[in-house]
């Protein structure tokens, strides 16, 4: 049996590449062994606050040097790390922070104001961490993160409980009604997953000899295009770290094609984390509209996962740079590396079409595995190294993780078909999840708000192809008798209680929804009526 830990491996690194770059953001440089120290200092500061078995630390943060900081510390302390999506609004906040037993929330200075609306309903957040990004100054109930970390300087940080194999990691993503729901990762899985596909890869029954003995050079680095708070950016950022490279974060808040091209360049960036499409055409607008203003050839891998991602984007990125490989990952939170499809100058692949994962397999709803080339479509399933559920929901955990043929396998909601050939063909989550840039959004949470609003009898959600995001949200509203519904006033409405990706695009008002012949909402029907994201 294997017994990996992120923190014992991270540790290791420091000790034996002290001087290698591990974070870069802008012109901040900071070596293995500064991570390893600022990493300690805020680990100790937690264990001062309390916090224990059973707590978990939230990292609510755009991409940054400080996110990592507080991962590695939480996971030196034997604590799961919360990711939290910086676009939710005050009620996705509440629950996540409740429902995920948080105890210590780490926050951009930014968002002081939107914490502050909340507090009062997380009373388990004992302790509060500000990040200063120059938007004010540090609210009186928080402290500074430079202040945790300068509190407790020097010394190796273990908690008295130990460190475990079996220690957490929480990906909390979109859950079927909407409310986040958080992904169990005992650590050893995962980083024998991430070790499959790293810069350096250790035998899977290995053990920190090994890295002593592989990590013989620093490891490369790194761009998280997609957000650290996401599985896309969080993981492939740990597999490069545990192959003693470097995290290299944007310091936009809001992506810039121009800005992630400077600084592949400057900092001779070898990979690429992205999310299809929405990060790939705009790159590929820039460097088209001016080839030869970057230097990109030091840039070896993209790696994308989450949504759709083009042949023509693939196809076009390879022309900039030939020696590109271009690796379209087929996965989820629940479930990685199902499928694969690679890309190369010699080879682009086509879109949606993936090879199958060895424990990959699609399967009908009542556990027969799909004929290739019958037409049949089935759910994507994946055994061996999955999670161990749902984090305080045993009844999702039953109906995504189950046992067929006496293995356990994970089921997260894809459907797809399987061709002639045997390759993959991917056609969505079902429950009419819409997936606009990466990110889930479920109908029927999106309508519920939109029925709140003055005027509206009914409302229903679809999602429509869209050439950057790969689709986007359009609302479908029957009016009340007598009322009419205004559109950027009713888009507003849905911003102010949900996330903005969330809120509608488009509104299209019609006389009456209409219903399937099962009495159900047709969105089959309605999407064809939507028409295009904007009109």
């Amino acid at each position: 049996m294997s017994s990996w830990n992120f923190a014992e491996v991270w540790e290791v690194v420091a000790e034996h590449l002290p001087d290698a770059p591990a974070l870069v953001h802008g012109p901040l440089h900071r070596r293995w062994a500064e991570l390893d120290r600022r990493a300690d200092g805020l680990a100790a500061s937690l264990l001062a606050a309390g916090l224990a078995p059973g707590d978990t630390f939230a990292q609510y943060l755009y991409s940054c040097p400080e996110y990592i900081e507080a991962v590695f510390a939480a996971f030196k302390i034997g604590l799961p790390p919360v990711n939290t999506n910086y676009r939710y609004a005050p009620d996705e906040l509440a629950y996540l922070w409740d429902n995920g037993d948080c105890a210590a929330v780490v926050f951009h200075g930014e968002f002081a104001e939107r914490v502050e609306a909340v507090r009062h309903r997380v009373p388990g957040v004992r302790t509060w961490l500000w990040v200063d990004d120059g938007s004010g100054p540090c609210p009186s109930w928080a402290l500074p993160f430079e202040d945790a970390i300068a509190g407790h300087p020097g010394g190796r940080v273990v908690p008295p409980w130990g460190r475990s194999p079996d220690d957490l990691y929480l990906v909390y993503t979109g859950g079927t009604t909407g409310m986040p729901k958080g992904v169990m990762w005992r650590q050893d899985d995962l980083f024998a997953i991430l070790n499959g596909t790293s810069p350096v890869r250790y035998p899977e029954e290995g053990d920190l000899d090994d890295v002593r003995d592989l990590l013989v050079k620093p490891g490369p680095s790194h761009i998280p295009c997609a957000p650290l708070m996401h599985g896309t950016g969080s993981f492939t950022s740990f597999a490069v770290l545990s192959s003693g490279g470097s995290v290299v974060t944007l310091t936009g808040r809001h992506f810039s094609a121009v800005e992630l091209l400077d600084t592949i360049e400057r900092e001779g960036v070898r990979s690429l984390a992205i999310v299809g499409d929405a990060f790939a055409k705009p790159m590929l607008a820039a460097l088209d509209t001016d080839p030869d203003r970057w230097d990109i050839s030091s840039l070896r891998v993209i790696t994308s996962s989450g949504v759709m991602f083009s042949a023509s984007s693939k196809e076009g990125l390879l022309r900039h740079n030939p020696r590109l490989i271009i690796a379209d990952t087929l996965g989820s939170s629940e479930a990685l590396g199902v499928g694969l499809s690679v890309s190369t100058a010699d080879a682009a692949a086509k879109t949606a079409v993936f090879t199958l994962g060895p424990t990959s397999r699609v399967i009908t709803e009542d556990g027969r595995d799909v004929v290739p080339g019958s037409g049949e479509v089935g759910l994507m399933a994946l055994k061996g190294r999955v999670p161990l559920g749902y984090y305080k929901d045993a009844e999702k955990s039953a109906r995504t993780f189950r046992v067929i043929d006496g293995a356990r396998w994970s089921i997260p909601g894809d459907w797809a078909t399987v061709e002639a050939d045997g390759t993959l063909r991917l056609l969505g989550r079902g429950s009419q999840c819409i997936n606009t840039g990466g990110e889930k959004v479920y109908p029927e949470e999106v309508e519920e708000v939109i029925k709140t609003y003055p005027g509206v009898a009914n409302a229903a959600c679809v999602g429509v192809p869209d050439e950057r995001f790969g689709e986007a949200v359009v609302a479908l509203v029957e009016a009340a008798d007598g009322e009419d519904v205004e559109e950027a006033g009713l888009i507003a409405h849905v911003k102010q209680h949900l996330a903005g990706y969330k809120a509608p695009r488009r509104i299209v008002v019609l006389p009456s929804l209409g219903r399937a012949p099962n009495g159900k909402v047709d969105y089959q029907a309605l999407r064809d009526r939507a028409g295009p994201a904007s009109a």
